[in-house]
C-alpha cells in the first residue's frame, strides 16, 4: 500500500525544525501533498519573515491587507489572488475587495436584483 499523506502548515514547522517523529513520517511516505490553503499560509508566513524572495498573490494580497489593517476573509483573498493571476476582471457585490491593491473589479452597489 502507498503511503500517502498531506503537511498541515505545523508538520512543515516540525520537519524544518528537525521534529524527529515528523522527519521519519515523511521519510516513510511516498507521496507528501500539500493543500494550497497551506502552501498560501507558509508563503504568508514567508513573505513577513526574511527569506521570502518570490512573488505570490495570495501571501502579496495578505500581507498588503495585515499592514493596512483591513483584513478580509480569507476565502476572498483567494478570490482575489486567482483573479489576479488570470489577469481578469473581479465582479462582485463585497466592498472589501476595494481594498486590494491592483486588483481589477467591478463592486455593484446595493442588493442583489432577482
Amino acid at each position: 500500500m502507498e503511503v500517502k499523506i498531506m503537511l498541515d502548515t505545523t508538520a512543515y514547522v516540525g520537519f524544518k525544525r528537525n521534529d524527529i517523529e515528523t522527519v521519519e513520517i515523511i521519510l516513510q511516505a511516498e507521496q507528501i501533498l500539500f493543500s494550497p490553503v497551506v502552501l498560501g499560509e507558509l508563503m504568508f508566513g514567508f513573505r513577513n519573515g526574511t527569506r521570502f524572495k518570490e512573488n505570490m498573490a495570495y501571501s502579496r494580497i495578505a500581507a498588503q491587507l495585515k499592514r493596512q489593517g483591513t483584513p478580509i476573509p480569507n476565502n476572498d483573498i483567494w478570490i482575489a489572488a486567482q483573479t489576479q493571476e488570470h489577469g481578469a476582471e473581479l465582479i462582485t457585490f463585497d466592498q472589501h475587495f476595494k481594498r486590494i491593491s491592483g486588483l481589477v473589479c467591478t463592486i455593484f452597489n446595493g442588493l442583489y436584483s432577482n
